[in-house]
């Protein structure tokens, strides 16, 4: 089984030059391998011949005829693994069921995120050796500190390192026979996401604490401070100050990541610890987020992080994982006696203002049996009664 686990590093000064350089080194061979296969094509394209159209073996191996003598003192690795992600790239690209990923883009040095991927990177004593080229010395090749042990054991597959505004991260990518099940549990739950808040079997999530106004806050100011120096001196606006200001926007973004992502961890491993059964709504996100008033909040709310946490721990822990058919109305349905709401019944449907009778948003009144029930809890034991 394939578990990954992402944690800080920091690198000596020697190291820390070393790794800046296969961040640019990585760039530059996507660039070169990127180029080469749009050549490739066109030429396939003008001769008329398939047989000419690129793949990723035949533009590593051009690559690789083609060294310079200072790309020895680097990884070759990462010039594989480039070649590779780029031909994965073009391949999700043309497949009919990924209609929304991208053609595949140069890296630009001014808008890049720093990241490159090894597959020969060991732990030894408890630090992080890259891969060592042969043109450089043993004696300048160091270790790398980890902030923290790895939670899992097995073979070290794959190692990528990406930079954040608040340090350098390597991703630890381990095949691990083990299975850390938790023990089975009965009983199922349901979770009815909203703007904002995570409903469930037990209580209420809040996925947007009052914490996270004031980091918006500064985000906007300083996108605002950026847009202006942009539009001020629209020749030369990377400036120092805009440096500084850029980094300042990246670091209130990583802090927000961050403290909805520990709220999420936190929240999907409760529910797999106490329910053998975990009901969600599978809902369509990208279409969701086209919306132009409800787009921001719905992406802030992070409902496909959750179907995404989900899915892998209850692989991991032997849990059933359910998705409820988007267009099953949790929101209609009275759980008391079945009653379902239409747009040409009496009082018609429930929507966020509540129905034509009583115009109250949090509240569901039922005209077949009279219950008087919260919008959400409802919604919720909707869902856990859900049959696919």
């Amino acid at each position: 089984m394939l578990k990954t686990h992402q944690i800080k590093i920091e690198p000596n000064a020697h190291m820390h030059k070393h790794i800046e350089d296969l961040f640019n080194y990585r760039r530059y061979c996507w660039n070169q391998a990127l180029g080469l296969w749009n050549d490739l094509y066109d030429e396939s394209i003008i001769l008329g011949d398939k047989k000419l159209c690129p793949t990723g073996y035949t533009v590593r191996k051009l690559l690789i005829a083609d060294k310079q003598d200072w790309q020895y003192e680097l990884s070759s690795r990462v010039l594989q693994i480039a070649t590779e992600q780029l031909d994965k790239a073009w391949k999700n690209y043309f497949n009919p069921k990924m209609p929304n990923h991208k053609r595949p883009k140069f890296k630009s040095k001014k808008n890049y995120k720093p990241t490159f991927t090894t597959d020969r990177a060991k732990i030894v004593d408890g630090r992080l050796l890259l891969d060592k080229p042969h043109a450089i010395d043993k004696s300048v090749w160091y270790g790398i500190k980890l902030r923290e042990k790895p939670r899992f054991t097995g073979k070290l597959k794959l190692c990528t390192v990406v930079q954040k505004a608040d340090g350098l991260y390597a991703s630890l990518l381990f095949d691990t026979p083990q299975e850390c099940h938790e023990p089975i549990k009965s009983g199922a739950t349901g979770v009815d996401v909203n703007v904002r808040r995570f409903n469930h079997k037990d209580g209420v999530v809040d996925i947007y604490p009052k914490k996270l106004d004031k980091y918006y806050q500064r985000i906007t100011h300083y996108q605002r401070m950026l847009a202006r120096k942009r539009v001020d001196n629209p020749r030369n606006f990377r400036t120092i100050r805009y440096a500084k200001v850029k980094a300042k926007l990246r670091r209130d973004y990583q802090k927000v990541h961050d403290l909805q992502m520990d709220i999420l961890q936190k929240f999907t491993t409760e529910l797999v610890t106490n329910y053998g059964e975990i009901h969600i709504e599978d809902l369509d996100v990208h279409a969701m987020m086209m919306s132009k008033r409800m787009g921001k909040n719905l992406q802030r709310s992070m409902f496909g992080e959750l179907a995404t946490n989900l899915a892998y721990k209850c692989k991991w822990n032997n849990r059933k994982l359910v998705l409820v058919d988007r267009f099953y109305p949790s929101t209609q349905i009275c759980s008391e006696c079945g009653f379902c709401k239409t747009k040409d019944g009496y009082g018609g449907k429930q929507t966020l203002s509540g129905d034509s009778i009583h115009h109250q948003h949090q509240t569901y009144y039922c005209y077949n049996c009279g219950a008087v029930l919260d919008r959400d809890e409802n919604a919720v034991k909707n869902i856990i009664n859900y049959q696919g």
